[in-house]
């Protein structure tokens, strides 16, 4: 909670006040999917995921008046150092290679690739343009259709 929650809340807190000052702004939070479904090994921080997607919607509902946007968005993997880690962990966990523990993740997203950075950054300067100015108080997921909810 203090990694992945309180360190959020701590700069949301003041920067949110001043842009309701100023009447307009718009927040951008990157979770993660890890709030949604429960993973025995991601026990901690998709609690924490599930806390900031509850404090993000809850706070668009309560500034929204103030001209001020909050969204959430849960990418899936994404092509990061953290990533790959974590693909090399699962391959040392499966006695695997990373190849082939890479090769099984991939395998498990429809779109049939992880996103970029850029695709994340994409849509993070979309949501916070004039052309998403209605879109407020949701989570969006932005996982390949790894993990079809209707929400």
């Amino acid at each position: 909670m203090e990694a992945k929650y309180f360190s959020y809340i701590n700069v949301l807190d003041p920067v949110i006040k001043r842009m309701a000052t100023r009447g307009s702004g718009t927040i951008v939070n990157i979770i993660g999917n890890g709030g949604k479904v429960a993973s025995p090994t991601h026990l901690a921080g998709g609690a924490a995921n599930a806390a900031l997607m509850l404090a993000s919607v809850g706070l668009a509902n309560a500034y929204a008046s103030q001209g001020v946007r909050v969204v959430g968005l849960n990418p899936g993997l994404t092509e990061t150092e953290r990533v790959a880690e974590g693909i090399k962990a699962e391959a040392k966990l499966a006695g695997a290679t990373q190849e082939d523990a890479l090769a099984a993740a991939l395998r498990r997203i429809p779109i049939g690739r992880m996103a970029s950075p850029e695709d994340i950054a994409n849509v993070v300067a979309f949501l916070s343009s004039p052309r998403a100015s209605y879109v407020t108080g949701v989570v969006i997921s932005m996982d390949g259709a790894q993990v079809p909810t209707v929400v």
